[in-house]
Order: C-alpha cells, then sequence, then structure tokens
C-alpha cells in the first residue's frame, strides 16, 4: 500500500535514522527489525534534548513544568495510540519488566487457589513471569501447546484448558520467532466467557509496530509493549494496566496514590520520545485518511502498515522481479508455512545446504542484515518440537522496500547454489 502511492516510500524512509546506512558497518539493508526497529530522527532529536535537561518534575519552576506536561501529553498519546480509555498507562524499565510487574500484581491480587494459564508459544518474559508466579503462589500452571505448522496456537487449543477457577492468563500476541499473530480477542472473549474474574495479561510486544492496537475491545487486564520496537529507542517499557488490576495491592511508596504503576522519577524524554511516536502514526494515517479525527489517522496507519508489510511478505515468498522467492528456493523451510495469514513482518528459515549461522554471515557480506535463533531459553520452545538447532529469522518493517527484498532474494537464490 505504501509502496504503491508515488514517492511515498521514499518520505517515509526519509524519517528514519540509518535507514540504508549502519554507522559502523557501512550500506546495509536492515532486516534485523523484529530485534528493534529502525528510530525515528525525531525520536533522536528529542532524547538528546531531554537528556540535558538538568530540572525534574514537581518543581515550581517553568522548566519543571514543562517536563511535566511532556509526560502527561506523552501518558495521553499511549492512551490514543492504544486505544485505552480506561485504566492506567505507565512506563518502566523494559517490556520485560513491565510483563512481570505485570504478572505479578495479577497473581497476587487474584483470589487464592485456582490455576494459571499460558502457551508454549510465550516469550520467556511472560514465560518465566509466569512460572515464578504459579510457584509463589502455589498454583498449577499450564501451557497450552501451540501448533508447530502453523506457529501459533487457536482458541480451540485453549478451550479445554479454560476452568471457572481461571486466576491469571497470559497471551503472547505475536510469536517474536515465527512472527505469527494469535487472535487474542477470541481468546480473551472464551476466558471471560468462563473465568470471567481471570486477569489476562497480553504480549504486545512483537505485534505493537506491525497491527492495530485496541484495548477497550479487548477486555484485557495488562498490556506490554517495547517503544524500541516500535521505532522509539531503548531504555523503557510502556505498561497498561485495567482499573481492576491497578486496584489490586503493588509495590509503591507509602502515603502514594494508589492508581500509581511508577516508581521514583521517570526519565521525561521516555514520555516525550513516544509522542513522536504517535506524531508518526498520526501523519502516516492522515495520507489515507480524509478524517482529522486522531483515532481514526491512527488506525489507518495501522492498515498501511500492515498491508505494506504483507506485500514485502508475499514478494519475498512467492518471488518478484521473476525472480524465485523463499517458496521455490530449493532446500529452504520457512517456519508458520508458506501461506500464512497471521503473519506479521517475520519469515523465519532454515536452508539445508547451509548452517544458519553461516547464511547470516553470508548475507552480511552482501550488505543485508539478519539475525541467528537459537534452541535456547528464547526461542527453544519454538525450535525444539520442530527438531531445529538454528534458523534465521528475516524481519521486515514498512519502510523496507520491495528493491531490498528484491536484493534479499538473489542472496538467497545465490547461497542455495552454493
Amino acid at each position: 500500500m505504501i509502496s504503491e502511492v508515488p514517492g511515498l516510500l521514499e518520505q517515509v524512509r526519509d524519517r528514519f535514522a540509518h535507514i540504508d546506512t549502519c554507522p559502523y558497518s557501512g550500506p546495509r539493508i536492515f532486516f534485523e527489525n523484529a530485534g528493534g526497529a529502525l528510530t525515528l530522527k525525531s525520536v533522536v532529536e528529542t532524547s538528546g534534548l531531554y537528556a540535558s535537561y538538568p530540572d525534574n518534575q514537581g518543581r515550581i519552576n517553568a522548566a519543571s513544568t514543562a517536563l511535566q506536561s511532556a509526560i502527561d501529553k506523552g501518558r495521553a498519546d499511549m492512551r490514543l495510540w492504544m486505544n485505552a480509555p480506561d485504566g492506567q498507562v505507565f512506563v518502566g524499565e523494559s517490556g520485560t519488566e513491565v510483563l512481570f510487574r505485570l504478572v505479578r500484581t495479577a497473581a497476587l491480587g487474584a483470589e487464592p487457589g485456582g490455576t494459571m494459564l499460558g502457551t508454549t508459544l510465550e516469550h520467556p518474559a511472560s514465560r518465566s513471569a509466569m512460572s515464578r508466579w504459579a510457584d509463589v503462589t502455589g498454583r498449577p500452571l499450564t501451557l497450552v501447546a501451540h501448533d508447530d505448522a502453523t506457529g501459533t496456537v487457536d482458541v480451540e487449543a485453549w478451550l479445554p484448558h479454560i476452568t471457572p477457577d481461571l486466576r491469571v492468563a497470559s497471551i503472547v500476541h505475536t510469536s517474536p520467532v515465527t512472527g505469527i499473530s494469535v487472535d487474542v480477542n477470541r481468546i480473551v472473549a472464551a476466558i471471560r466467557d468462563k473465568a470471567p474474574d481471570c486477569f489476562i495479561i497480553v504480549d504486545g510486544i512483537q505485534h505493537a509496530s506491525h497491527g492495530g492496537i485496541d484495548l477497550d475491545a479487548l477486555n484485557a487486564d495488562g498490556y506490554a509493549v517495547s517503544p524500541y520496537k516500535v521505532f522509539s529507542r531503548h531504555g523503557y517499557g510502556i505498561g497498561w494496566a485495567s482499573d481492576r488490576l491497578t486496584a489490586c495491592t503493588k509495590e509503591t511508596l507509602v502515603g502514594s496514590s494508589p492508581t500509581g504503576w511508577e516508581q521514583g522519577t521517570r526519565d521525561a524524554g521516555s514520555y516525550a520520545t513516544f509522542s513522536d511516536v504517535v506524531d508518526y502514526f498520526l501523519w502516516l494515517g492522515g495520507l489515507f485518511t480524509e478524517s482529522t479525527d486522531p483515532r481514526t489517522r491512527i488506525e489507518a496507519a495501522a492498515t498501511a502498515i500492515h498491508a505494506q508489510e504483507q506485500i514485502l511478505a508475499q514478494a519475498m515468498i512467492e518471488g518478484t522481479h521473476n525472480q524465485r522467492g523463499l517458496a521455490d528456493i530449493p532446500g529452504v523451510t520457512v517456519l508458520g508455512g508458506l501461506d500464512n495469514p497471521g503473519r506479521e513482518g517475520v519469515v523465519s528459515l532454515t536452508l539445508d545446504t547451509m548452517d544458519a549461522a553461516s547464511l547470516v554471515q553470508f548475507l552480511e557480506d552482501r550488505e543485508i542484515r539478519v539475525h541467528i535463533r537459537k534452541n535456547d531459553t528464547y526461542c527453544g520452545n519454538v525450535l525444539g518440537p520442530l527438531g531445529i538447532d538454528t534458523c534465521i529469522r528475516v524481519s521486515f518493517s514498512h519502510y523496507n522496500s520491495p528493491g531490498e527484498v528484491s536484493r534479499f532474494l538473489t542472496a538467497m537464490n545465490e547461497a542455495a547454489a552454493v
């Protein structure tokens, strides 16, 4: 969609730092977006400005007032972007830390007894948090098995495990290994039907940059995002907690607001840089809708981003410019299958004739940056059942171009012929 509008892809790419050049190694195609997306130039500028300010919030001076205004605007922008009119939004150390805190608060705040439920598709952040707090609270933890063939877990797999005594459930919105999304709305609805008081925590870290987030429609209790995967920077995570979860006892200063999730003086720059991200969504969405309503524009941007990434995924798998795609390159196996409508910005694959580490280096030598995934703490839950020790993850975003996909396929066809 974006690449089909004359000149628009160039405008999009111009808004990102290091779009086609690594500051250390020189020209390269960046297909490592699942490890951290490219950063908006506005975020880079804002980060520098806020890092230079010596003042803090809560003082009686102009600088302090300006910092508090940036925080207030950042919170409002986060709510707008996630469509979260209720509950609390907050900034934490990282997406992983936010997930741990949401799960901990849910496990300790839920009614005693009962069970906890997750899946084998979860990132180790939520999987580890669920394991830790199931153990602390003395609850059994069940992991619903994902489908090895599709790289996701359907609501039908959840249904036999959802019981009225379910206290806490965790759901990954999109797998960072397979890149396949999960139908969280149907799963949440199924849980609410049988266990309406269950606390539901969603890991949106991999999904956030690839599709829209609508927490008002989701009816969950917690949601976590890592902004460095949504065109911002490292150093903070974003959390949302429902009013019900916020009412639970949590770590906070004595005498402070019962709705507060944050501890200590927060970095105003984290809020300000996420406002830059939301401004980008508003700009992009404004090119695809005549509406001036901010939420409508954000939804339009999410639709355009998803559509552009589907074009890139289709070209990567089916081929482009008379090149063989991954589906037709001998020895290539794509995790999650070749025709998977749930794919979001990731194609993970193996090549029979070359080990993953060598293939990553082969592509790096041709100025194409991808990443190896191993049967370890982070990916063993997906690779282990497939009998795979390693694979490569090719992850793209809406600012990547069809020409970059073409260069990647040229290199893959070359690698298969080695």
